[in-house]
């Protein structure tokens, strides 16, 4: 932790968590500035730095979302606590995504990265590159909530529906939304993360490689 009582970077990436139990206390537009102006720090493809940031405060803007984020989720959260009814960890997690929906509108803010430029039905040749230009962006956001100390989670179910999302975010045609992050100040505390022996993951020159693993 530095002097400012922020997390170094190390840190920040070491603790990173989806938090999605947030407390409904605001948060002051200077912080969301603050993180935005380091979310666009990060590359994009050509430089071209094509991103928008829709900071959504109003209740009904937030309440359109909701819907619609319910509408994807409720299904999906059904049926995985039938396929998962066994593990715990997972049950956990669904605990914690019905919380978010069931408090959604209560959530300080949310803010919609977007994407100038159309997405052409071309994804084998555009889509990763164009996504790749506001990924990059995105987690420099996270990572900088959590350094900050509020709490954030990234979700897509809110824009499945993508003609009602423009219409709820008054989306011209030429942008396109990409994610959406619910933010706040976490109501625990962040912990530690769990994650798969990174050299259980690494292939050396070609996959099945597994050089590096024990």
């Amino acid at each position: 932790m530095t002097e400012n009582g922020n997390v170094d970077l190390v840190e920040a990436m070491s603790t990173q968590r989806a938090i999605r139990r947030l407390r409904p206390d605001p948060v002051d537009d200077e912080v969301i500035l603050k993180l935005l102006r380091l979310a666009v720090k990060a590359p994009t493809g050509s430089n071209q730095q094509n991103w928008e940031f829709i900071v959504v405060r109003d209740p009904k803007v937030k309440a359109g979302l909701g819907k619609q984020n319910r509408r994807v989720a409720l299904p999906y959260l059904k049926a995985g606590k039938i396929v998962k009814r066994r593990d715990e960890k997972s049950l956990r997690l669904i605990k914690a995504v019905e919380w978010q929906l069931e408090h959604w509108d209560e959530i300080p803010v949310i803010i919609v990265p977007c994407l100038r430029g159309i997405s052409w039905p071309l994804p084998w040749i555009y889509k990763s590159s164009r996504y790749g230009s506001i990924y990059p962006a995105i987690q420099n956001l996270l990572l900088a909530a959590r350094a900050e100390g509020l709490g954030a989670a990234l979700t897509t179910f809110p824009l499945w529906n993508r003609v009602a999302a423009r219409r709820i975010l008054h989306l011209p045609l030429h942008v396109e939304p990409i994610a959406c992050i619910p933010m706040g100040w976490p109501q625990g505390k962040y912990g530690p993360t769990t994650r798969t022996p990174v050299e259980e993951l690494t292939h050396l020159d070609h996959y099945g490689n597994r050089a590096y693993k024990p």
